[in-house]
């Protein structure tokens, strides 16, 4: 289920590049500005980036790790994902994954973001 949010919770046995390719669909009915999205190699690479250009008109930049780096290397734009992540799993909802719709999974980590997003309002 995909709402205004953007927001796509899937069973264990789905890739992410299928995912995605459902969220960028319903993303862009939701939202046609949004022009750009960022993505790693494992959502398909350059087909991935080709089919969302052509059909829906969103550049899909991939963000690669250098071939010649070796242990940790920040990737530009990753970190911003990256702490959005830690962020909502500070949630002690999403913590664990006992849930047993998806539904539920997505109420929870939206929850978590309205946390984030009204803390700062109520200081």
């Amino acid at each position: 289920m995909v709402d205004q949010d953007g927001l796509l919770v899937t069973p264990a046995d789905v890739q992410d590049r299928d995912a995605a390719r459902i969220l960028l669909t319903r993303l862009h009915t939701a939202h046609p500005e949004i022009v750009l999205v960022r993505a790693d190699n494992g959502y398909g690479g350059e087909e991935f980036a080709t089919r969302a250009q052509t059909e829906l008109g969103i550049t899909v930049k991939i963000v690669s790790r250098p071939k010649d780096a070796n242990g940790f290397v920040l990737l530009p734009k990753r970190w911003v994902v990256e702490r959005l992540n830690s962020w909502t799993m500070r949630a002690r909802g999403n913590a664990r994954d006992y849930e047993r719709l998806m539904s539920h999974a997505e109420a929870h980590i939206q929850w978590a973001f309205i946390t984030l997003m009204t803390r700062p309002l109520t200081r």
